[in-house]
């Protein structure tokens, strides 16, 4: 496992084994089964590449109203709660008493993407973001606080964990593509992303 900065953000590499890995699929599996995974649709009204669901007090929804977090799911039940072993990495690399709210559970397709966006509709921005890459690589971007400038890239593989705390909290980040094939943790391919959030 190394660590290392860019812009603000803390990449752990190699933070989970594949043992716990594998382990970490299997949770979300169960919430998989609890809240079934959805499409949502963007303020504009296209759907969203990547599949979600999520576990915690709180599940976060994109439609035509706006972008927020929810107590329930769209078919009407609560979320189940966060898995312990993924509470885990949140102890793991923040070491923070305060937990999370929210764990948003996102399914990227082969095919799918995520376009430059700000974390932001959290009540309190001094809690990190902490973000854990399962399966495919993915070709994580990091911009500025303010839209557009230059940016970097860096591939994420599973078993990266990345933390989004102080300055970079607000920074503009996506994924532009995954690097199909390059993991076979996921039967199907493609890649689960987890990210970890105070929400109040």
């Amino acid at each position: 496992m190394t660590e290392l900065t860019l812009r603000g953000f803390i990449i752990h590499k190699g933070l989970l084994e594949v043992a716990d890995q594998r382990a970490v699929v299997e949770a979300v599996r169960g919430v998989v089964k609890s809240a079934p995974l959805f499409r949502p649709d963007t303020p504009y009204g296209k759907k969203m590449s990547v599949r979600m669901t999520a576990a915690g007090r709180y599940g976060w929804l994109s439609d035509r109203t706006g972008y927020r977090y929810v107590p329930t799911h769209p078919d009407g039940m609560q979320w189940p709660p966060i898995p312990p072993n993924i509470l885990d990495i949140w102890n793991r690399v923040t070491g923070l008493a305060r937990k999370p709210e929210c764990c948003l559970i996102n399914y990227y397709a082969p095919e799918a993407g995520m376009g430059m966006h700000q974390d932001k509709d959290e009540a309190d921005f001094q809690w990190p973001v902490v973000s854990v890459s399962l399966g495919d690589d993915a070709l994580f971007r990091i911009g500025n606080t303010t839209r557009g400038g230059k940016t970097e890239s860096i591939w994420l593989q599973s078993g990266d964990v990345v933390v989004m705390g102080g300055n970079a909290r607000l920074a503009y980040h996506g994924v532009d593509k995954l690097r199909a094939g390059s993991s076979n943790l996921l039967p199907k391919g493609g890649r689960i992303n987890l990210t970890l959030r105070v929400v109040e």
